[in-house]
Order: C-alpha cells, then structure tokens, then sequence
C-alpha cells in the first residue's frame, strides 16, 4: 500500500471514529449538531486536524468547546481503532468551507448575474 493511500485510510478511520462516538458514545448535547467534516493526520500520527461544522452559526463555539473536552474520549477510541505506536493529538477547527463558496457565488451573481432561459 503506498504511503498515501495508508494516510487516507488513517484519516478516514480517523474521521469515522470520531463520527460515531459523537453519535453513540458522548452525551454532550452540543455535539448533537456536529458533523466531522475532514481529518488530516500527520505522517506521524503525532497529530490530527479535525475539521468540524454545525448547523447553525450560534452553535460553533459552543461545538468547539464540547469538542475539546471529549478530546481525551475521543483519542482513546482512536488509539483503539489505529492500533499504532502514536495515537494523534486532536486539534478542532471550524470548517468553513460551504460558507465561503455560497459567499463567492454570491459575489459572482452581483458581478454577472445568471441568464435567464
């Protein structure tokens, strides 16, 4: 298996992991609106970034800190499924990505608006 192709399946487990325990395992009810979006784990599994979005723009920081505090949880489970020499330590960061990408459509609309048919 090539180097890239083990990260992406250490990220996705990583990822899956962290999904199901928000589901099943964690009973803060902040995370109830949480949803793992990506995971990028170093080649040393030193680290993970775990990316993170919610429903409503009022939740995120009470996510984020919801999220913090399982991080122990949520490494032991990962240390589990991984079953390596290093387990990630977990950074959470808010992704944005889908607030952007309306933000430049609608930029682009203002600018050249769509034809009509």
């Amino acid at each position: 298996m090539s180097r890239e192709a083990r990260q992406r399946r250490v990220n996705a487990t990583i990822r899956q992991v962290i999904a199901d325990a928000l589901r099943t395992d964690l009973s803060d009810p902040r995370l109830a609106m949480a949803t793992i979006t990506t995971v990028s784990a170093t080649r040393d599994l030193r680290g993970a970034t775990v990316g993170y979005t919610t429903l409503s723009k009022q939740d995120r920081e009470a996510v984020g800190d919801a999220l913090r505090s399982a991080r122990g949880v949520l490494q032991g489970r990962i240390a589990e499924a991984l079953q390596s020499r290093n387990t990630p330590q977990l950074r959470f960061v808010l992704d944005d990505h889908t607030e952007r990408a309306e933000a430049l459509t609608r930029l682009i609309d203002e600018v050249a608006p769509p034809e009509e048919p």
